[in-house]
């Protein structure tokens, strides 16, 4: 997070609804909540049964895993086990930390700040709530039975997209929902009044795109946790998610269905050479689609809308899981690829130059495992690890179970290099000397194992867990679970780690930062109760077929 500056600069999208009649955030819930009877999971169904049987599918088949006894997740009572032992000492201090961090807009918690910093002399914009960040902190408490603060966050948020955003003399799509908003308190006036940053602010003044799709991610989220329909079935709810996937699915001159976007347009907010096709915005925008999925109605633009995402889906699997995917077999293909071929029975298709393969690729490849790589483009392979883009391809299914399994096997392979003594590398490995002088153009916070270059990150510690619950390896997570409590309380709850191993509080890291708080205890959560993650998974569909038939974890 960067610099942000609220002067009172004449920018559209810092309008201020303080002025506006009074936003009822509860006015999209007039509808009363919902029993539903169980059908078969709309999330199971198959993406060629929807294509034929559209006008058969309602919001109201999926299944939202819930039932009045305040049960959640895969159908099995919420947090059963939640006071059934004693908990570990820092997770009271890690709950009364989030709820010091709670935004009130008008009296109603609308998020959580992204740091509570107050031995910091600059605050920037740690004081704001950002959507990505806030979404740790709202699995936690849909995972503790508080829901209030999410419906309130997703309406708020929703109420953003519909503001005018300009940056300069340039309109910004409809679609687009802001990087973080703020809430200023006027206490004479006794008035609340927010304002937006939808990228105009930000440096680089890059638009966020990860930050519609974790919306419809935390919509689903908050259906499958509370089973309450209303909310996402709700015109202006229904419109929000068609906005954005019009942003998505517009036709221009792609040649592939992945997403090219700007650096700096997603967790990696800063330039870290992620321009192209980002495997995070890839595998964000796959869960994405599929939540979305789940949730149209197949009514008018609805239907319109699902059958494009149905055809999207199949696409983007299959690019996905064929050219992004490198286990050790595929590294020695690529390896040996011919160049220059032409016509559509080339082999490298990308016309990628084996010379280009870094050296520590072949070293940091296991003969069992495997991950999807950083980037592809034409000539161009990304051969990086990226954490957040794999875990989330697990827990969305883009991965097969084979490959599920394959980043699995990665991870405890190559354990010192990804999770080191403080859990996650953000990526790895770092970029240093003339090459990071080129990608990042000088970045003094992006050094080498710092901050996204190489640095470790306690909040991805919560995607970590739900996939190592998905993929039925829970002692890898308990064990990553083990090294944040080590260090994460003591030192006071630092927003990210510098060093090879992790070893060191970052240079620039910020104090309480919330959604490193947020992150251990959804893990927590996680291992405690294995159903919550119902809300955060999906499962594969049995349509797509992977393209790739031998065995993802290749052994040598």
């Amino acid at each position: 997070m960067e610099g942000t500056n609220f002067g009172l600069r004449n920018v559209s999208s810092h309008c201020s609804i303080s002025d506006m009649d009074d936003y009822d955030l509860s006015r999209l819930l007039d509808k009363p909540r919902l029993n539903i009877e169980r059908q078969r999971s709309f999330d199971e169904r198959s993406l060629s049964e929807l294509s034929i049987g559209l006008t058969r599918v309602g919001l109201d088949n999926m299944d939202s895993t819930y039932s009045p006894g305040g049960r959640s997740g895969f159908d099995t009572p919420a947090s059963s086990t939640r006071n059934s032992f004693e908990p570990h000492p820092m997770v009271a201090e890690a709950w009364e930390a989030l709820r010091r961090s709670l935004v009130f807009f008008r009296n109603q918690p609308v998020g959580t700040i992204a740091a509570y910093d107050h031995a910091s002399e600059e605050v920037l914009n740690y004081d704001q709530v950002f959507v990505r960040d806030f979404v740790p902190s709202a699995l936690a408490f849909l995972m503790n039975g508080e829901p209030e603060i999410v419906k309130n966050f997703l309406l708020k948020t929703l109420q953003l997209q519909g503001w005018e955003k300009r940056i300069d003399r340039f309109k910004l799509g409809e679609g687009a929902m802001p990087a973080s908003f703020k809430v200023l308190h006027d206490p004479i006036r006794k008035s609340d009044t927010i304002i937006a940053d939808f990228g105009e602010s930000a440096i680089g003044r890059v638009a966020p795109v990860d930050s519609g799709f974790w919306w419809i991610i935390l919509l689903r989220a908050y259906t499958k946790s509370t089973g309450d329909l209303s909310l996402a079935e709700t015109e202006d709810c229904q419109k929000g998610m068609r906005l954005i996937l019009t942003l998505c699915l517009s036709e221009g001159f792609d040649t592939f269905p992945t997403l090219l976007c700007a650096d700096g347009c997603s967790m990696i907010d800063r330039r870290m050479g992620i321009y192209g096709y980002p495997i995070e915005i890839q595998a964000l925008f796959f869960m994405a689609l599929r939540c979305a999925l789940s949730m149209l109605k197949p009514d008018g633009e609805g239907k319109e809308f699902i059958e494009r995402i149905v055809k999207r889906l199949h696409a983007l699997s299959y690019h996905m899981r064929g050219y992004f995917w490198l286990d050790f077999q595929q590294l020695n293909d690529i390896y040996r690829y011919k160049t220059e071929e032409y016509s559509h029975t080339a082999v490298n298709k990308f016309n990628v130059i084996p010379d280009s393969i870094p050296d520590w690729v072949f070293d940091f490849m296991p003969c069992r495992g495997g991950y999807f790589i950083g980037n592809v483009s034409p000539a161009r392979m990304d051969f990086r690890w990226f954490a957040l883009g794999n875990c989330v391809a697990i827990l969305a299914s883009l991965a097969t179970p084979e490959q599920s399994m394959a980043i699995m096997d990665l991870i405890e392979s190559r354990w010192e290099e990804l999770v080191g003594e403080m859990p996650l590398k953000i990526c790895y490995p770092a970029i240093e000397s003339h090459e990071w002088r080129i990608v990042t153009g000088c970045d003094p916070k992006n050094t080498r194992w710092s901050y996204h270059n190489g640095g470790s990150w306690p909040v991805l510690l919560w995607m970590l867990t739900a996939a190592c619950i998905k993929t039925g390896r829970p002692q890898i997570a308990r064990r990553a679970i083990e090294l944040a409590e080590s260090r994460l309380l003591k030192d006071a709850w630092p927003e990210y780690y510098d060093g090879k191993l992790g070893r060191y509080i970052g240079k620039q890291a910020r104090k309480y930062q919330t959604w490193s708080i947020a992150g251990y205890l959804v893990a927590k959560m996680l291992l405690e109760d294995p159903s919550h993650l119902g809300m955060i998974s999906l499962e594969e569909d049995k349509q797509m077929k992977p393209v790739i038939k031998r065995s993802s974890s290749w052994t040598c």
